[in-house]
């Protein structure tokens, strides 16, 4: 298996980047995605600490959302800020994480994020809806372990 950085074609990268800027043309709310090669351990508890290496937890309206996937572990996370996991209903990430995990099961990884990115984006603007004073908090490049 190739390392993180690899793991997904140029196109691939592209289309992704394209579907987190699609995804925030309606909401405030801020998606990214991070690779590395393993979580070394509890997936959560490794893409919470990603999340707070990012400064995700740094936006506004604390509506960060981390896509976090360690391609050599085959473990992923979903990790929202406070902000919006005090606006949503308890069960919010599952039909996305499940929707990821029969993509991912196919070995559809890039469709399975894109995915994810699109129905965060839609769930995302109910709750944090854009303003016209919303500006980009958050990069919508794909992160990768040591960038």
């Amino acid at each position: 298996m190739p390392n993180a950085k690899l793991f997904f074609s140029e196109e691939d990268k592209s289309k992704i980047m394209e579907a987190i800027a699609k995804a925030e043309v309606a909401t405030s709310g801020e998606i990214r995605v991070h690779l590395e090669e393993k979580c070394g351990e509890d997936v959560i508890k490794r893409a919470t600490q990603v999340f707070a290496k990012l400064s995700m937890h740094k936006t506004e309206l604390k509506n960060g959302v981390l896509i976090y996937l360690a391609v050599k572990d085959k473990k992923f996370a979903i990790i929202g800020d406070e902000g919006i996991n005090n606006s949503v209903p308890e069960n919010f990430w599952d039909t996305i994480k499940n929707n990821m995990q029969t993509a991912f099961s196919e070995s559809r990884f890039a469709d399975g994020i894109i995915g994810a990115i699109h129905e965060s984006g839609e769930q995302l603007q109910h709750f944090f809806p854009f303003h016209n004073a919303d500006v980009n908090e958050v990069s919508d490049e794909i992160s990768f372990k040591d960038d």
